[in-house]
Parts: C-alpha cells; sequence; structure tokens
C-alpha cells in the first residue's frame, strides 16, 4: 500500500492508469506527468506507472490518437494506486472493470478518478456513503444516478483517503500534486510543480469556473480592493468600509464581489487567510501563534478551529505533514509518510 504506516514495509509505488476506447487524453496525460516520467533528483522510490486496458486495442483516445496498454486489467491487483483518468458518463463501468475495482479496494490500494471518471468508481460502488467530487457540468446528472454518494460541486478534489475524485480536467493536476505531496512531503510536490511551472497549490473551488454573466469589462477598482485586502489580511474588515472603498452601495458591492470571486467577502477573506497560514506553516518554523496574527485570524484557537473545519487537521499536524525540511536526495522512507 502506498503510505503503508508500517516504517518496516516498503510503500508500493505501482501506478496503474486505466485506458479504454474514448479516452481522455488530457486525463490521460498529466497522470503520464506526474507518474510516468523519470525524476532521477527524486530517487529510487519514486512512481513506476503502467498503463492498464479493458479492451482489447490499440484503442482510441481524443484527438484522433490511439494508444497500447502496456498491461491488462490484472495489473490493477498488483498497484498501490490505480488512476482512472475519465469515463464515459453515459455507460456504466464493465463487470470486470467493477471487479477490479473492488477487489483494489478491498486490499487498500489507493484508488482516484479524475474529472468524468468518478462515475467509474461510483458505478463500482466505491463511493456509497463517502464524499466525492466530479466536473460541475456533470453535477446535477452524477446525484441523479448516485444518491448514496455525497457529491461535493464546489472544489478541486476531495480525499476520502484510500479514495481520491478531482473537479474538471486541470483540477487532476492539484490532486496528482496533493498525492505526491502525501507520499513524498511538500519539497518533492513544489519540486515536481516547478517542473510543471504552475503553483503546487491552487486554492479556490470550481464555483470560479461555473459559467455566469461576465461583466462587460473587468472591475478595476474591486481587482485593486481584493489585493489591498490581501495586503492587510490581519485588519479587521467590515462590508461598509469595503463598499466604502469601492465606491459603491453595500447592495451592489455584494453582488459584483460575488460576481467577481463566485463567494461573498467573508468567504473569500476566509479562504485567502487559510492560504496564507497554509504558505508560513509550510514554510520556515514560525510560532502558531504569530502565524494566527499575521494571517488574520486574531488567535491560534481561532484558526486551529478554522483548519479543522475547513482542511480537517489542525495547524500543527498540517505543518507535519507539508512542512519544508524534508531531504529530497533521500526520499522519504515509509516512516515519513503519513497515512
Amino acid at each position: 500500500m502506498p503510505n503503508a504506516s508500517d516504517p518496516d514495509q516498503k510503500p508500493n509505488r505501482l501506478v496503474a492508469v486505466l485506458i479504454y476506447d474514448g479516452l481522455a487524453t488530457f486525463e490521460y496525460g498529466i497522470a503520464t506527468e506526474i507518474f510516468g516520467l523519470a525524476r532521477p533528483e527524486m530517487g529510487e522510490d519514486w512512481y513506476r506507472m503502467v498503463t492498464c486496458a479493458i479492451e482489447d486495442g490499440p484503442l482510441r483516445a481524443g484527438g484522433g490518437i490511439f494508444i497500447s496498454a502496456t498491461a491488462r486489467l490484472d495489473a490493477l491487483d498488483e498497484a498501490g494506486t490505480i488512476i482512472v483518468p475519465g469515463w464515459k458518463t453515459h455507460l456504466a463501468p464493465p463487470p470486470a472493470l467493477i471487479s477490479a475495482l473492488q477487489r483494489a479496494n478491498a486490499r487498500g490500494a489507493r484508488i482516484v478518478s479524475i474529472c468524468s471518471g468518478a462515475f467509474a468508481l461510483a458505478g463500482a460502488g466505491l463511493l456509497d456513503g463517502r464524499s466525492a467530487t466530479t466536473h460541475w457540468r456533470y453535477a446535477d446528472a452524477f446525484k441523479a444516478a448516485f444518491p448514496k454518494v455525497t457529491l461535493i460541486p464546489e472544489v478541486l478534489y476531495v480525499d476520502e483517503g484510500n479514495v481520491l475524485t478531482s473537479a474538471g480536467s486541470a483540477a487532476g493536476i492539484d490532486l496528482l500534486l496533493h498525492i505526491v505531496r502525501r507520499d513524498f512531503g511538500a519539497d518533492a510536490a513544489n519540486s515536481v510543480a516547478r517542473r510543471l511551472v504552475m503553483p503546487a497549490h491552487r486554492d479556490g473551488g470550481q464555483a470560479q469556473f461555473i459559467e455566469r454573466p461576465v461583466p462587460r469589462r473587468p472591475n478595476g477598482k474591486l481587482t485593486f480592493l481584493l489585493d489591498a485586502m490581501r495586503a492587510r489580511l490581519n485588519q479587521t474588515m467590515t462590508v461598509a468600509d469595503l463598499a466604502e472603498q469601492a465606491a459603491m452601495s453595500e447592495r451592489t458591492f455584494l453582488r459584483r464581489f460575488k460576481e467577481m470571486t463566485g463567494l461573498t467577502p467573508a468567504a473569500w477573506l476566509l479562504e485567502e487567510r487559510l492560504a496564507a497560514a497554509k504558505q508560513m506553516l509550510e514554510g520556515p518554523s514560525l510560532p502558531v501563534e504569530e502565524i494566527a496574527a499575521t494571517a488574520g485570524f486574531g488567535s491560534a484557537a481561532t484558526m486551529r478551529m478554522h483548519f479543522r473545519k475547513s482542511v480537517g487537521i489542525g495547524p500543527t499536524e498540517y505543518r507535519r505533514r507539508f512542512g519544508t525540511g524534508r531531504n529530497l536526495a533521500g526520499l522519504p522512507s515509509a516512516r515519513q509518510s503519513i497515512m
């Protein structure tokens, strides 16, 4: 199993990526980019990737590409991590795939879906009684088809331990970097993100991407106001003060703010404060009280409350999991893994 808690058990770094006729090319590509490239700087314990076909090939992928697998479906029985890169939402997964995913789940393998791949996991019954996400455009269809699953359409990904789901295609990158962070720590995830030329963390949810009327021209006042709010997270801000700075009535300000960010001012500020606190917790060991004050939470107790509610763990545990100081050259032992 990946992330084995037993320090004497070597984690299973074999990643099996499912391929099928009609394969989602982008989703497959990002799985290959994260897990299939040689990364000598990561040491000998880095991932190994195989592609597993559920049918005879070569198989068609989006964009006129044909692809052949390196292994059959039975390779899923050996993998520590299985990735379903998208799925045809109108089709139920075939019985052979359902059986393979259920066997993998029973032995504790980590099973991951990207975008519409959540339909395959739900079709195999792996998400019943759990939370999950998928692309926002499929949310209504997913809820209707799988009422036993708690769908959270406004997040980029959901980590349920050994079953993980991502939202839209690009959110799959966020989820796969999260997996690297879980397995190897923040330094490794940051290194991979740098090679991808993208941030290791992308905060926010799908609300900012859902189709909504777009203002005819960008609101320059709100753009500058958001920058000013980020610069003074440790200060008290009221809707009345913010509306006055934007030269708007409070009602207009709240409506324009929601149009631009997808959030209320209070929710946006909380996300920004959490993001700032995470960044500080991942860096040098500043006292938690100092981080809480700088990020605008006022006290460590208040920050802990918001962390547990929004992140699921407290600041100290977040620092233990994602803080810097891990040795990329030695990358890292199973004792350092977090699950």
